[in-house]
């Protein structure tokens, strides 16, 4: 773990970066804080509110200079630091630092547009002082100028709060999770009378954390899900609550009873979708978000989300959360002080679980896990953080995937493929017609106004039976879906209903996206589908037609991978397909 440390923090001392999917870049001596180095385009320095951070007419994505400065990498400096006592790690942390400041004026830059980004960036400064604070290279000027910086990143944050819109969200969560954590850090430090509102830290403290309490019950819903409808965006949520949570506690604050339930909720939801390899599906939009990134920095997991468990498994005293996040006792190290053994090792989860207020279905037998997505649009409709995935599943058996969520890929650096990619044709489930679930405006890249107010039916151990509107009122049909699992066979029956419950015949897509690895071959009444030594058998009606198709999966922000979907197509009011394995 060490020699990953200080690999690590050289490459980041060699300015090698790999970003939201750039791949290993070396940056230059002068980082390009308002660049995106992936496209090359430069965004020029001037008063925030003029700059226009999105033009989807070319492919630049201000997510990436946002993403550099963040700081998420000074966690893994700090660390080398701790380790060798080396001051080129203390060198680097300075020099950034005030290369950013002086590039990067109040107000006048890229890097001043998001408040959630200037609230990330406070806080990984923040986090990183105790490294370096008593290190013989940095000089007291220095630590004046850092502290000024973070008072104005305070500042800025309180005038532009993200809660003007429909819905507040995981951007205003970090708005206030940043000023609590910035009103913690200047404690003590008092604003003479006369000065403008929203200059107190005291403010910002008691101000972020009233707003938490209260966004804790908005956000998060009573199952623990989280409301924008997406698996990551749930991740990084619960993150800052957690964080937060962590740090106002250990200076003598504390949330409510029922916050810190909603909190331990939050995480057993992580806990109980989770696949039996560890890894999370991941529904709904993915940006590779995250607020503290304080173990493997270089090549953390996306869909991994046992380090929130190894540090909930510590704060709320839980086995089950240990036992989970065993492999990441360095996150719980870090954040919490310590990683109690586990006394009993806890056995993997086989039971069916429901979490009906985010709309996620869980069907699972000894050897296998199928995850079923049934439920609201995020932001109850809006639709901002969803994807046409209404009736659609995730199947993996004996540990492998077979079937799954074709990821998120990218926002505004190019809205042809975050319109792909959000799509009801990249998605498990059936395309009537040829019409989306939900429809949306190609340049509209956060808002689906919901159409299929799907519902589930019935949902017990072995079976779920949901339905959705999507194509009603401009096909006239309802799709139902119900599926079934008993030992080594699921069954999944579809049938396209009438306004009156008749069934009817519609032209229709079925589209089954296949894992990385798995190799599909023609069978006469279907396909064998096989990953490593595990082989499925998919069985499809005779009166449908099948084949397969290239595709894409997009594990992480900006990549894209080339991929199979197996893609059956018929017309019929019904179809019935059956999985089998050994």
């Amino acid at each position: 773990m060490d020699k990953e440390i200080i690999r690590d923090a050289d490459r980041i001392c060699n300015h090698i970066f790999d970003l939201l999917g750039s791949g290993d870049i070396e940056l230059g001596p002068s980082l390009p804080w308002h660049e995106d180095f992936k496209t090359g385009f430069r965004w020029e320095n001037k008063f925030y509110k003029w700059i226009k951070i999105v033009d989807l007419d070319n492919a630049a994505d201000v997510k990436v200079p946002w993403e550099l400065s963040r700081f998420q990498h000074f966690f893994t400096l700090g660390k080398a630091y701790w380790l060798t006592n080396d001051e080129k790690y203390a060198y680097e942390f300075r020099s950034e630092i005030e290369d950013w400041i002086m590039r990067n004026p109040v107000e006048m830059s890229i890097n001043w547009t998001c408040a959630m980004d200037v609230a990330i960036r406070a806080v990984n400064w923040i986090s990183v002082i105790p490294f370096f604070m008593h290190s013989p290279s940095i000089p007291k000027f220095f630590w004046e100028n850092l502290h000024a910086s973070l008072y104005l990143h305070g500042v800025f944050v309180r005038a532009n709060l993200e809660n003007t819109g429909e819905h507040t969200g995981n951007h205003y969560t970090a708005n206030l999770a940043g000023l609590v954590a910035l009103g913690l850090y200047f404690e003590g430090f008092r604003i003479l009378q006369g000065q403008s509102s929203g200059s107190d830290p005291a403010e910002w403290l008691a101000f972020g954390k009233e707003q938490l309490e209260k966004e804790m019950f908005v956000q998060s819903n009573e199952d623990g899900s989280n409301y924008e409808a997406s698996t990551s965006y749930h991740r990084l949520v619960a993150e800052m609550f957690m964080v937060t949570t962590m740090w106002c506690s250990r200076n003598g604050l504390h949330f409510s009873d029922g916050f810190i339930k909603r909190l331990e909720k939050m995480h057993e939801f992580m806990l109980r979708i989770m696949k039996p390899d560890g890894s999370t599906p991941m529904i709904g939009d993915a940006d590779d978000g995250r607020y503290l990134i304080v173990s493997h920095y270089g090549n953390w997991v996306r869909n991994d989300f046992r380090h929130l468990l190894a540090i909930a498994g510590e704060f709320f005293d839980r086995d089950d959360f240990r036992s989970a996040g065993l492999c990441c006792w360095e996150d719980a190290l870090w954040m919490t002080g310590g990683f109690k053994p586990v006394s009993v090792q806890m056995h993997d989860d086989r039971t069916s679980v429901a979490f009906p207020d985010g709309g996620y279905y869980v069907l699972r037998s000894p050897e296998a896990y199928c995850l079923i997505r049934c439920g609201e649009l995020s932001f109850h409709g809006h639709g901002a953080h969803s994807h046409n995935d209404q009736l659609s599943f995730e199947l993996n058996v004996k540990g492998l995937d077979f079937i799954v969520d074709p990821g998120t890929c990218v926002y505004s650096g190019d809205y042809h493929l975050r319109n792909l990619f959000r799509s009801t044709a990249m998605h498990n489930t059936l395309r009537i017609g040829g019409r989306e679930q939900n429809d949306f405006d190609e340049k509209e890249l956060f808002l689906m106004r919901e159409q299929t107010f799907a519902v589930c039916e019935g949902f017990t151990d072995h079976e779920f039976t949901g339905k959705h509107q999507g194509y009603l009122g401009k096909l006239g049909i309802t799709h139902k879906r119900n599926y079934k699992l008993h030992g080594s066979v699921m069954q999944i029956d579809d049938l396209l209903l009438d306004a009156s419950g008749m069934e009817v015949r519609k032209h229709f897509t079925a589209a089954f996206m296949l894992a990385a690895g798995v190799r599909p071959v023609r069978r006469e009444k279907g396909w064998l589908l096989q990953h490593e030594d595990v082989t499925v058998t998919l069985l499809l009606d005779d009166t449908v037609k099948s084949e397969i198709q290239l595709s894409w999966l997009s594990n992480q922000y900006g990549v894209r991978t080339s991929t199979r979907m197996l893609v059956v197509t018929g017309f019929n009011s019904s179809l019935r397909t059956t999985i089998r394995w050994d």
